[in-house]
């Protein structure tokens, strides 16, 4: 007889658990406790459990735990991802402990109760509910590290060897909706570096800021462009956008500026590649690098994301909807799917919680979303992992 406890205890032991990802390094914290948790859970189930430090970020780690029935192959079956990470917390808007799952006004407070630790709760008392013995395929569950900065961890799935399920799931709160597409995400850094001098003679320096106005303008028609050369209908936004999201230069009214640097934002539609999307920025820069060489440099400041889709006809699509009842829709945020789909299998983005509760003060999940989405788990990784399926 497995010793997991109950569902509202996982709950509450993974949220008390802080496990917050943040490029400062203030905020920012190991995952090893969380990982650590649903390693005995999982192992308490009958999985076997593999658990890597990434090579990326030191301190970080993933886990991957699997349970494969008697006389099976071994091969396909379903996947079960989150990640394991949190955003920081605000403590001047939050009413509530972040680390306390807190029950009120039918709803469960906490950080991470909806983004997304809590889906390891759903994951772990759906199997409780089954039989695994009754099982023909494999069962995974996959935990991983900083989706919520670099997506490092979703980056190191080849660490843990050949890996193939049929299907994959991640838990991301989406109403148990499933999502089978969503936009890429890059963010960019432009620098430009100029001379310095006094203001009352302009030629004796070049000026960074007014470099950087035509940098502007060039990517102003890049904007023009996208809207212009790719259309995806799927989305309320149809077309990849660029995103001027801060700008810094100069000291001084009587000085000229030496250095202005601004950070920009674009998310690619599905199937666009990271080269052709550099390439179109290269080209819109290039005629001003010519003329100002040496003086711009584009830094990417994270890793790029690039755009994910699911066939809306795959077997695991048309499965989640009967079981559901809900119909496949888009997202506008980013999720570790890309990679995952690497990994050869259908992948689709679904867990229980609303989307509009990720990264906002008194996160929450309502109580009555709970049994539903626990039962709809259940039915699905049975009917997954039966030959019959």
């Amino acid at each position: 007889m497995s010793q997991l406890p109950a569902f509202l205890t996982l709950y509450r032991e993974l949220v008390a658990t802080p496990s917050v990802s943040c490029l400062d390094p203030h905020w920012d914290t190991s995952n090893k406790a969380v990982i650590d948790k649903l390693a005995g859970w999982l192992s308490s189930l009958g999985f076997s459990v593999s658990i890597n430090e990434l090579t990326r970020q030191r301190g970080k780690f993933n886990l991957l735990a699997k349970f494969v029935p008697a006389g099976s192959d071994g091969r396909g079956g379903l996947l079960l991802a989150g990640h394991t990470d949190t955003v920081p917390w605000d403590e001047g808007r939050w009413t509530r402990d972040p680390f306390q799952l807190t029950e009120a006004d039918g709803k469960l407070y906490g950080l991470g109760s909806a983004d997304m630790k809590g889906f390891f709760a759903f994951v772990l008392e759906a199997l409780r509910g089954l039989d695994l013995g009754d099982l023909t395929k494999p069962v995974y569950v996959l935990a991983t590290a900083d989706e919520e900065t670099t997506m490092a961890g979703a980056r190191e799935l080849a660490a843990f060897g050949e890996l193939s399920p049929d299907y994959a799931i991640i838990g991301e709160p989406t109403s148990m909706t499933p999502v089978t597409m969503h936009k890429g995400h890059l963010t960019e850094g432009i620098r430009v570096t100029g001379k310095s001098g006094h203001s009352s003679n302009p030629g004796a320096g070049l000026n960074a800021i007014e470099v950087m106005h035509d940098v502007i303008s060039g990517l102003r028609e890049l904007q023009r462009d996208f809207q212009k050369r790719y259309h995806d209908q799927h989305f309320a936004v149809p077309y990849p956008t660029l995103n001027f999201g801060n700008i810094h230069g100069g000291d001084a009214a009587n000085r000229i500026c030496a250095c202005c640097e601004m950070h920009v934002d674009l998310r690619p539609l599905p199937g666009m590649q990271m080269d052709e999307l550099y390439g179109l920025i290269d080209d819109k820069l290039k005629p001003l690098q010519q003329q100002f060489p040496q003086a711009i440099c584009l830094e990417h400041l994270h890793e790029a994301i690039p755009g994910y889709r699911c066939d809306p006809d795959s077997a695991i699509v048309q499965l989640v909807q009967e079981i559901t009842g809900n119909c496949a829709e888009p997202a506008n945020y980013c999720t570790e799917a890309p990679f995952v789909q690497e990994l050869g299998c259908q992948t689709i983005v679904m867990g229980p919680g609303s989307i509009a509760q990720a990264h906002q003060p008194d996160e929450f999940i309502r109580l009555d979303e709970i049994a539903p989405a626990q039962q709809q788990l259940r039915t699905i990784i049975s009917r997954a992992c039966l030959k019959t399926a």
